[in-house]
């Protein structure tokens, strides 16, 4: 099953869809006369549209591609464009060549390092700004920029072109900021991933909507070598740990919106910008949205004198439960089947949890992570699986509650993990004897 992503504004692997059309342009004599839902521009959302994608798209042909796009978005979605929208094609190469895009690699993050270090999806021997950039410069179709109401479609064809997928995905992006519901993002990963679970996830409801009705009902455009039938081909399971963490939204956020559109309509999607979900918890398991609060956690200063906290606001970080299936998922610590769904035993139970990265005066980082569980039940099974990976990493145990993994690992690191109850804390040091440095076990 093909399934399509992005992040902040950005779609990601998105395939190429549709059918070339060789019609006439929309019948003048069903030109509205003001404009409505439905109709873009001289278009009507069920008009045909006459263009040549052989050799691209001229400016006449892809003005015409956009305004029916937009009318069909808005016959979806029940909602009226009030501006403009314009939309530019690059290619791959000047995506990555490029420092305005989305993705790009930016400033090294010491702080933020420690928190993907610590969900063991980048490694000592990468940054994290590095993984982004390369995650984004491989994935990205598309991105919509708010600050000049312009759509960036990114083409892998020789002859770069227009994925109508994508321009359906990013012509929701520019509704919702031309309703005010693009916000600022919240300062949590957690919290980020949820929040983005209601742009993106609305995003993709009213894209693969379209798709469906393209499949069914209307006259589409593909690329050259496009069948129209809306699949792509290709893609197992993805093994990129950051790009499985920044998917979610994309994934699972559409059920979270088909939950609210089923009992209101757009009104109830409109009511989860108004109150979004506080967790990916909310949005993996919709069921526990509202209700299902995330529970508070703090992580007790108890280093020593050569370690300290960043002088970062906030101090911590909160994982969540989809980045904690990410990292379980990437490591081989839950099975891969239907793994866009975002579920396993072993994060299913998360209740909350926090990252708080240390540093020394040398060099030297470390991190303490504390997550609490539903029940003890819930502690114990992700325990387990989070200490298989360890084990899995060759490291040595020189006390029960101590691993060593080796240095030749991307992860080469001393992990104290312990519960208590339903609570699990992971302490992390470049050595055993660092541990208690970074925080002294409670007499």
């Amino acid at each position: 099953m093909r399934r399509v992503a992005a992040l902040a504004l950005l779609v990601v692997l998105a395939g190429c869809l549709g059918a070339v059309n060789d019609l006439n342009p929309a019948d003048r004599d069903r030109q509205a006369d003001e404009d409505q839902i439905g109709w873009e521009d001289g278009y009507w959302y069920d008009d045909s549209v006459s263009v040549t994608t052989a050799d691209g798209l001229n400016a006449s042909e892809r003005a015409a591609v956009l305004a029916r796009s937009k009318a069909r978005v808005e016959r979806i979605r029940d909602r009226e464009f009030d501006g403009n929208v314009s939309v530019e094609v690059i290619s791959r190469a000047e995506y990555r060549n490029q420092s305005r895009g989305p993705g790009g690699t930016g400033p090294d993050d010491p702080w933020n390092d420690q928190v993907w270090e610590a969900l063991l999806l980048v490694g000592e021997d990468s940054g994290t700004s590095e993984a982004m950039g390369e995650t984004y410069n491989s994935s990205v179709q598309g991105y919509y920029s708010p600050a000049s109401d312009n759509i960036t479609i990114v083409s892998d064809s020789p002859t770069p072109t227009i994925d109508r997928s994508t321009l359906s995905h990013e012509l929701v992006h520019a509704l919702q900021d031309q309703y005010d519901n693009l916000e600022s993002s919240p300062e949590t990963q957690d919290r980020q991933l949820a929040q983005q679970s209601v742009t993106e996830g609305e995003a993709n409801y009213v894209q693969w909507t379209y798709e469906d009705r393209c499949e069914n009902r209307w006259q589409c455009l593909s690329p050259p070598g496009g069948d129209g039938s809306g699949e792509s081909s290709g893609g197992g399971a993805p093994t990129d740990g950051v790009f499985v963490t920044i998917y979610q939204p994309y994934a699972t956020g559409p059920g979270l919106i088909d939950q609210q559109y089923g009992r209101n309509r757009w009104d109830g999607v409109e009511r989860l910008y108004e109150n979004p979900p506080d967790s990916t918890e909310q949005v993996i398991h919709p069921d526990r949205y509202p209700d299902e609060e995330p529970v508070n956690v703090t992580v007790p200063d108890r280093s020593s004198d050569e370690w300290e906290r960043f002088d970062h606001e906030p101090v911590a970080d909160t994982a969540g439960e989809a980045s904690i299936f990410a990292m379980l998922y990437t490591n081989d610590a839950v099975e891969p089947e239907q793994w866009f769904r975002y579920r396993s035993d072993a994060s299913a139970g998360w209740g909350g949890d926090s990252i708080v990265p240390y540093r020394d005066g040398s060099g030297g980082y470390g991190y303490v992570w504390t997550i609490e569980w539903d029940s003890p039940g819930d502690a114990r099974e992700f325990e387990a699986a989070y200490t298989s990976i360890l084990d899995d990493k060759g490291a040595a145990r020189p006390t029960e509650t101590v691993y060593r993994v080796p240095d030749s690992d991307a992860f080469g690191d001393a992990f104290r993990v312990t519960r208590s109850g339903s609570r699990v804390r992971i302490v992390n040091a470049p050595t055993v004897d660092d541990l208690d440095d970074v925080h002294e076990r409670p007499s």
